[in-house]
């Protein structure tokens, strides 16, 4: 059901707009920039070209870029005339969407000639806005962030990046902030999907999505928890509707909510919102149950799964029914349909990664597809699909609180190896942190603040932060506030800082949502159409993006901005000692080639910018199949160089298009299991029995390469001379040179090793995952025997609340399961997308659906305007949509929305035009506290609230 408001009637409560308003507001009754996309085709003009028609004889130009929304990385074709963007089309020639768009997509063009944009830097000076030159602004900023560095020192600023930013602005802010002497910098996946790169990390070795979206088609079947890529990931369908269709796959769809995917599955299960663990060991317990478990594949490739067993045996059916809503014969239907068709995979995003519990979740998903066999075969697999354009490659080149670039982490050798990757002293380097000895460890050592917890950062007690000070600026890069939970808390913690400043193409929920009067800055980013670059989709393919346009109006892309920055804080120099400067912005290729001289662990090194032009100029060679290029200048690489792309790019390895795949050789794009976790525990073998890649010389499990096992191995001499003095007393994600990585993948050998997957993380909370009932749940009679965790003094410098909340009963007040989840209209915080015109007529209002039971219980009728109340107290005024889509004890709202908050609009806050076309509420304002026991992760799909029509 579409939301669209027909009427003519002016609307004073700000939760709409009439179609008249909504056309005069866009400018499309005057001819505006609206207009020109309502109308199609070739009408934009850049801001510049007064005398210049869109209709000039000027031949169009062809450019190759792609979509910047979701992740799964379609090609886009861009024709521009005389600097104008002027045309688009799907790449019909892509080897991922093969012409093929969603309406996100289709709207690109729209966004980069958004006359919504921020045009210039501005600050807010008694409550108005005022225009600055870039000059000012970096001054301006520059001196404060100098002043609170001497006064407070450099943790007490937050560096909150972007999975919007390319690979290589990514990686250039990581570097920023290390220079900058903090690792308070942080980006979206740590709200999204910490918890699934935590919890598939420390099962098999990497916390990626281990095949493809077009291996898809191979599957026997698809199960999607918490996933509905219908509407988040749309043209990903046409792969799933492909494995339907030629494979007769069997499409399992696992949601609280009748989802319109749901409406293509062959299955569909409603699941209590919070019950993902019993679930899945429900699952299992028919499984084992019927000996439908790949036992063979146990055996020689798992660690610990009797462990899980004895889990498992504790929830038979009847036990997982009242805990989970769904009943044994539906159990084991699903179980039966897993079984039978195999090889499967199974899909999950944020409905299984946004809990306390998050970590549990995606290591119960990991489990359930070891127990079937289903890792490392083509069809199967751990699919994880990833919400924004570059939320992989960020999360992959270090853009974290708790790692450097290629998930080394924060220890000592970590640091020395990226000194040596920089070029830089490691003292110096090591001199630009507190000294302070902190809680948890010295700061440059010890994880930092994470974004899901900065509003803490600024609010709690300083003796309870295991830092020197509460945080006092913040930078708001590529990000949007309203994705996160608590936003009454958030509006406090943003008046208590002493400066803000966000950079962003627009001014975001950020600028507004505060009451400050003054020091909040606005810095107008490029888009990544008007700069270049590579991106990871979700699939672990790097792809190239063209340089579509100028920047426009004032905006600059944000690896500029670092580089301004890093001149007036002292440290351009160090910043780029290696990279060239033409002007004020780093060479885009000097990046890339300098992240590839130290990414080793996760195989970014062979994918040179030549490389990844190469693949990007001959998409159309790329098989929609295997994505393996059939001839051409590529032939026998994998699209993109899906990582790990083993040794330098001189090596030609053509990238791993599914992980752990033992029956292709290393260098054709085999692997392993990683062995990570040692060789052996408590006497116990941690390494593969008679199991190894095809080709390999070591036939049996092995540990992870070195030098000095190259030496045992008689192997020593296969590297030059040069490589030799590299490599000693390397390891293989340590020798700049590749040699050892060269040698072993020579041997056929995986350079990490062959290992088991381990199913007991025995540095986790709880080993073997457990079910733990959501900090507020409805289900009081279930919390004395899956009660939440005890309270943590210090998780991430902050104290971590489980059991203080847990125990207090909300239900009185509080009866309904709060959940959330995306639109198709729209994408992330939806400043962007709500600015693009005619989307913004696809999707007007904020809504919540209500189950037709509830809505009659509470004299609630469709179209009513309504409170939903968290319980916390956070409030959001919206529309009722009442649905039979969720269950009588679930409601449901989308979180694209903001510019109102708690029933207030604030339109009139934004920088004059700057306003989004639609504006709403923002369903984070009444999501509540609670965070996953290992990530943070922030908890979003299962909270209580109430609702209450609206007076």
């Amino acid at each position: 059901m579409r939301l669209i408001r027909t009427s003519d009637t002016p609307r004073s409560d700000g939760l709409g707009i009439s179609r008249r308003q909504f056309l005069k507001r866009s400018g499309a009754t005057t001819g505006g920039l609206a207009a020109a996309s309502f109308l199609g085709a070739p009408m934009m003009q850049r801001t510049q070209a007064a005398e210049k028609t869109a209709w000039s004889d000027a031949p169009a130009e062809t450019r190759r870029t792609i979509c910047s929304h979701c992740s799964v990385g379609c090609g886009v074709y861009a024709e521009v005339q005389e600097g104008v963007w002027t045309r688009q089309e799907p790449a019909f020639d892509h080897p991922i969407n093969r012409g093929a768009h969603c309406a996100k997509g289709a709207s690109l063009r729209q966004h980069g000639h958004s006359s919504r944009r921020l045009k210039y830097p501005m600050k807010l000076v008694g409550g108005e806005w005022q225009r600055l030159s870039w000059d000012d602004a970096i001054e301006e900023i520059g001196n404060k962030v100098l002043a609170l560095t001497e006064q407070h020192g450099p943790d007490s600023i937050y560096w909150l990046g972007s999975a919007k930013f390319s690979n290589e602005q990514a990686y250039l802010l990581r570097k920023f902030a290390a220079l900058a002497g903090t690792n308070n910098t942080d980006h979206q996946a740590r709200i999204c999907h910490s918890t699934t790169v935590a919890g598939v990390a420390n099962t098999w070795g990497y916390g990626a999505m281990t095949n493809s979206l077009n291996d898809l088609q191979n599957s026997r079947s698809i199960m999607f928890v918490g996933s509905n890529p219908c509407e988040a990931h749309p043209v990903a369908m046409q792969h799933i509707l492909l494995a339907k269709e030629r494979s007769q796959a069997e499409i399992i769809v696992v949601d609280p909510r009748f989802t319109r995917t749901a409406a293509k599955a062959s299955h569909y299960v409603r699941l209590r919102p919070g019950s993902d663990v019993a679930f899945i060991w429900g699952l299992l317990w028919h499984i084992f149950e019927n000996g439908w478990e790949d036992r063979e594949y146990l055996d020689q490739r798992v660690y610990a799964m009797d462990e899980v067993r004895a889990e498992v045996a504790t929830f038979p059916p009847h036990v997982v029914e009242n805990i989970t809503g769904v009943p044994e014969a539906t159990m084991r239907d699903t179980a039966r349909r897993l079984a039978e068709n195999r090889p499967g995979c199974i899909v999950w995003c944020m409905g299984g990664t946004q809990h306390t519990t998050g970590n549990n979740n995606t290591r119960a998903y990991c489990i359930l597809e070891l127990a079937l066999g289903n890792i490392g075969k083509s069809g199967g697999g751990a699919n994880i699909f990833r919400g924004h354009d570059n939320v992989q490659g960020a999360t992959d080149l270090g853009l974290m609180s708790h790692s450097l670039p290629g998930y080394y982490g924060l220890s000592e050798g970590a640091w020395q190896h990226w000194a040596r990757v920089w070029d830089l002293d490691y003292e110096w380097l090591k001199g630009r942190f507190d000294p302070t000895e902190y809680v948890d460890g010295q700061p440059m050592y010890s994880s930092g603040i994470t974004v899901s917890r900065w509003v803490d950062g600024v609010l709690e007690t300083e003796e309870d932060i295991s830092q020197r000070t509460r945080l006092k600026a913040m930078f708001y890069w590529g990000h949007a506030v309203n994705s996160q939970t608590r936003g009454p808390e958030m509006q406090k913690a943003m008046q208590q800082l002493e400066m803000m400043v966000i950079v962003d193409p627009y001014p975001t929920v950020a600028a507004v949502m505060h009451d400050r009067q003054d020091g909040v800055y606005l810095l107008p980013a490029a888009t990544q159409f008007e700069t270049t670059g590579s991106v990871t989709a979700t699939n672990r393919s790097l792809q190239w993006r063209d340089k579509v346009i100028d920047p426009l109006f004032e905006s600059k892309p944000d690896h500029e901005i670092m580089y301004l920055l890093a001149r007036k804080l002292g440290f351009a120099d160090q910043l780029c000692k290696h990279i060239r400067v033409n002007g004020t912005e780093p060479l885009v290729e000097d990046i890339t080639r300098e992240f590839n001289r130290g990414m080793w662990t996760v195989g970014y090194t062979g994918q040179s910018p030549e490389r990844l032009k190469t693949h990007q100029q001959n998409w159309h060679t790329f098989s929609f199949h295997t994505l393996q290029a059939e001839g051409g200048p590529a032939d026998g690489d994998y699209y993109g160089l899906p990582w790990p792309c083993w040794g330098n790019s001189g090596m030609n390895h053509p990238g791993t298009p599914i992980l752990y795949d033992t029956s292709k050789k290393v260098s054709e794009g085999g692997l392993t299991f990683r062995a990570r976790f040692g060789v052996e525990r408590d006497g116990v073998n941690l390494l593969a029995e008679g199991s190894y890649s095809q080709g390999s010389a070591l036939e049996d499990g092995y540990p992870e390469f070195t030098a000095q096992m190259l030496k045992d191995l008689g192997w020593w001499d296969d590297l030059t001379a040069e490589e030799q003095a590299e490599a000693e007393d390397k390891n293989w994600k340590t020798d700049l040179s590749g040699g050892i990585q060269r040698v072993a993948i020579a041997h056929e050998c995986a350079p990490f090793g062959n290992a088991k997957a381990r199913c007991n993380v025995w540095t986790f909370p709880d080993p073997i995952p457990k079910h733990r009932e959501p900090l507020y749940t409805s289900r009081r009679d279930l919390v004395p025997k899956y009660r939440t965790w005890d309270d943590v003094a210090s998780h991430y410098r902050l104290p971590t609340l489980y059991w203080s909340i847990q125990q207090q009963d909300m239900t009185g007040k509080y009866p309904i399961i709060l959940t959330s989840g995306r639109l198709v209209e729209y994408e992330g915080g939806g400043e962007e997308t709500r600015s693009m015109s005619w989307l913004a007529e696809l999707q007007q209002e904020m809504f919540v659906e209500i189950n037709p039971a509830l809505a009659n219980d509470l004299a609630i009728a469709e179209g009513d305007l309504v409170w939903v109340e968290g319980a916390e107290g956070g409030r959001v005024k919206v529309k009722a949509l009442i649905t039979p889509r969720v269950a009588p004890e679930v409601v449901f709202m989308p979180f694209h929305f903001g510019g109102i908050f708690q029933g207030k609009s604030l339109h009139d806050r934004y920088p004059e035009g700057s306003a989004p076309y639609v504006l709403g509420e923002a369903a984070n304002t009444a999501t509540t506290y609670g965070y996953d026991s290992v990530t943070q992760m922030q908890e979003t799909k299962c909270t209580l609230c109430r609702i209450e029509k609206a007076s």
